[in-house]
């Protein structure tokens, strides 16, 4: 049994493709951190981080269809000098008398199973991320729930920590005041929450086994979408490069030849066509360099001279909560949020998490 660990031939080994299946994760991570880290300093990126999903899912659109068209490869597998290729099988007479590879042959992708692969990278994961924020809240939903009795089982941070909230208000947020709408959302979220774990498993279950079976070299399939598609990843040619190459060069004339207008407005165009495939063409690099320059050089935030402000908002502490891996105190809120997404002190910058938050009833 050959075990894929070596670089001969046009098989990508295991390592290579786990590292290109990865890279969008680790690029996502990053991401992330680094404009919750520029946050900071400007609120208004906040608004980026209220709708990460939809964020990441748009820059990957963007990332995955460019590539797919120029490269016929994914952002990730481009990178690692990979192509996808499309499998068709071909029965011989004497089959029986030949190798099981025999009847398989590749060639390019087409147009649909492009578009296909595009829906696989971005739009499905999208669905799965989202599924997964709607399992995660339900799930701290529930939990809270146990702890603090049903009553308080819709409150969050700023009810928790607002103590002259109105009647009224905790009232309107009741199971007997809720639409029929609100209703039927508050069911498909418990649905949701209640599927989803078994659709996580199956899918993780399916991954573990399509990647154990092309590590133990009994599929050319990597993952169960690269199947569903008829599709297997390979390393790229010489002549696969220069045909690429070739193709874009012919499809970025045709859309200089397709500029209308008088010649000013040719040329204005033309920059902005330039501009947009230097940003596509360097994306790669670029993208994956920045993020790691900014990590490199990355600080926690300052302290303010006040002792009583929260290095977070800049006011007042508000229910003053102490990290207890650094000693450092801001509002509840605001550290609660801020461990619960980057699972860091903002301070010092080390790791966190939500059980190292601990209140202060007697602020010193």
């Amino acid at each position: 049994m050959l075990f894929q660990v070596g670089g001969q031939g046009t098989r990508p080994t295991f390592f290579e493709m786990a590292a290109a299946q990865q890279l969008p994760s680790s690029l996502r991570a990053a991401l992330t951190y680094s404009i919750g880290v520029m946050a900071l300093r400007r609120p208004i990126l906040h608004k980026v981080l209220d709708y990460e999903n939809e964020f990441f899912a748009l820059l990957m659109l963007v990332l995955e269809t460019h590539s797919m068209r120029t490269t016929d490869a994914s952002f990730s597998e481009s990178l690692y000098g990979l192509r996808r290729r499309t499998v068709k099988l071909k029965l011989k007479k004497d089959a029986l008398h030949s190798s099981s590879t025999d009847g398989i042959q590749l060639s390019g992708i087409e147009k649909h199973q492009r578009v296909l692969s595009v829906v696989f990278l971005v739009v499905l994961p999208y669905f799965k991320s989202k599924l997964h924020s709607i399992y995660s809240r339900e799930r701290e939903t529930a939990v809270r729930a146990s702890l603090w009795g049903p009553g308080d089982e819709s409150f969050d941070d700023a009810d928790y920590l607002d103590v002259a909230e109105s009647p009224v208000d905790q009232t309107r947020t009741s199971d007997q005041d809720l639409s029929s709408r609100e209703r039927i959302l508050q069911g498909a979220k418990k649905i949701i929450a209640a599927c989803y774990p078994w659709i996580h498993t199956g899918h993780e279950g399916l991954t573990f086994a399509y990647q154990t079976l092309y590590l133990l070299d009994a599929t050319g399939f990597y993952s169960l979408g690269l199947h569903a598609l008829g599709i297997q990843v390979g390393r790229a040619t010489g002549q696969e490069l220069m045909d690429a190459s070739s193709r874009i060069s012919r499809m970025r004339s045709r859309e200089r030849e397709r500029l209308r207008g008088p010649p000013w407005l040719k040329k204005l165009q033309g920059a902005l066509l330039s501009c947009m495939y230097a940003a596509l063409d360097y994306s790669q690099t670029g993208l994956i360099a920045a993020v790691f320059v900014f990590k490199a050089a990355k600080e926690g935030i300052p302290l303010p001279s006040d002792r009583t402000v929260c290095p977070l908002c800049s006011e007042r502490r508000a229910n003053p909560s102490v990290v207890t891996v650094s000693g450092f105190v801001f509002c509840y809120g605001c550290i609660f949020k801020y461990v619960s997404q980057y699972k860091l002190c903002p301070v010092t910058l080390i790791p966190a998490e939500v059980e190292d938050i601990r209140r202060l009833f007697h602020d010193m």
